[in-house]
C-alpha cells in the first residue's frame, strides 16, 4: 500500500549570506513528499493551505506523483508562512516571523483511500494531531515520526504517547538531549528507546547521523558539500529519502535501515544545494544512485 505524509505546507521567506527568496515553497510535508517521490509513488499528503498557494506549486507536486486528495484549500485564507535569516555558520538562524494562518486550526482528515496506507510519516506537528492521524488509520505497518523542541517542552506527555506507537523517531541532537534530559547522546538514545520507538535516528547536521536499534549503533557521515545555499528542509528531505527507500524495498533489516539512512543523507544533500525545494525538483534516480556510490566510496576503509 501507499506512503502517506501528514504535516505542514507553507510559504517561506529565507535569507542566507548568499541570497534571499520570498514566498518560496516550504513546509515539512512538501520536502518529505518530494524526497520520497524518487523512490516510491504515489506519495499521498494531508495538509492545509490558503487560496494564496500558487497553482504552480500544485502542478509541480502533481508532476512528482504526489497525491493531493488530502490537501485542504481554504478560500479567503492565507497559507502558513515562516521567515528566517541564516548566519555564516548555517547551523545558526534567527526566526524572523511565524504566521500560522490556516495551519493554526489544522485538522488532518485522512481520505478513505489513504486510511489503508502501510507507511506513514508524521511531520513536525502537535502530538495530539499525530495521535489523531494514527487513530484514523487501518493498522499501518511502519510509522516514522518527527518532532521539535516546542512540542517536547509544552506537550511532553502527549509526545510520549506518540512515541509508544511509532517505529522510527527522527530528531536532532538538541531535541534528543531535551527529550531525554541527558547530555550524552548514547545515553540519551537508550532513554528515548525505552519509551517505545523501535529505531531512533539522531541527525547531527554536517556531522552526519546516528541510527540506534537492535542493540546496535550505526554512525553515518554526512555527504561532503562544497556548496550549501539553504539548509531549510534538509531534515525533512532526510526523512523522505529514508522512508521512501524503505517503502520501495520493504526490507526492515538493520543492514537495510543503514542504507536508508545513507539515502536520507543523500536527499538532504541535494536539498541544501538550492533554495526552497528547487534542489529536489529536477533529479533523476541515476543522479541519486551515483551519489550513493560516491558516498559509499568516501566512507569505505579496510
Amino acid at each position: 500500500m501507499g506512503l502517506l505524509v501528514v504535516g505542514s505546507i507553507g510559504l517561506d521567506d529565507i535569507e542566507t549570506p548568499f541570497d534571499k527568496i520570498q514566498s518560496a515553497l516550504g513546509g515539512s510535508t512538501t520536502y518529505i513528499a518530494l524526497a520520497a517521490s524518487y523512490f516510491s509513488g504515489p506519495v499521498n499528503i494531508v495538509g492545509v493551505v490558503g487560496d494564496d498557494f500558487g497553482k504552480e506549486h500544485i502542478n509541480m507536486l502533481e508532476e512528482h506523483n504526489v497525491g493531493l486528495e488530502g490537501l485542504q484549500i481554504v478560500e479567503g485564507a492565507k497559507t502558513f508562512r515562516y521567515g528566517c535569516k541564516y548566519h555564516y555558520d548555517l547551523n545558526v538562524r534567527d526566526s524572523l516571523f511565524t504566521h500560522l494562518n490556516v495551519f493554526e486550526k489544522f485538522n488532518p482528515v485522512i481520505p478513505d483511500k489513504d486510511k489503508k496506507s502501510s507507511f506513514i510519516i508524521l511531520g513536525n506537528i502537535a502530538p495530539n494531531l499525530q495521535l489523531n492521524v494514527l487513530e484514523q488509520l487501518n493498522n499501518p505497518k511502519f510509522i516514522v515520526c518527527d518532532t521539535m523542541n516546542f512540542w517536547i517542552e509544552r506537550t511532553y506527555d502527549e509526545l510520549q504517547n506518540v512515541l509508544k506507537k511509532v517505529n522510527v523517531l527522527i530528531i536532532n541532537e538538541s531535541e534528543a538531549r531535551l527529550l531525554s534530559k541527558e547530555p550524552n547522546l548514547i545515553k540519551a538514545a537508550k532513554i528515548i528507546s525505552e519509551v517505545g520507538p523501535q529505531y531512533l535516528i539522531i541527525k547531527k547536521g554536517e556531522h552526519g547521523a546516528l541510527l540506534f536499534g537492535e542493540n546496535t549503533i550505526f554512525s553515518a557521515p554526512a555527504y561532503p558539500m562544497e556548496n550549501i545555499y539553504d539548509p531549510t528542509g534538509a531534515g525533512d528531505a532526510f526523512a523522505g529519502g529514508f522512508t521512501g527507500y524503505l517503502h520501495k524495498n520493504r526490507d526492515f533489516s538493520f543492514e537495510n535501515l543503514k542504507r536508508a539512512v545513507i539515502y536520507g543523507s543523500i536527499m538532504a544533500s541535494f536539498c541544501v544545494e538550492k533554495f526552497s525545494t528547487k534542489g529536489l525538483e529536477n533529479l533523476s534516480f541515476l543522479e541519486i544512485h551515483n551519489r550513493f556510490i560516491e558516498f559509499r566510496e568516501l566512507s569505505k576503509f579496510d
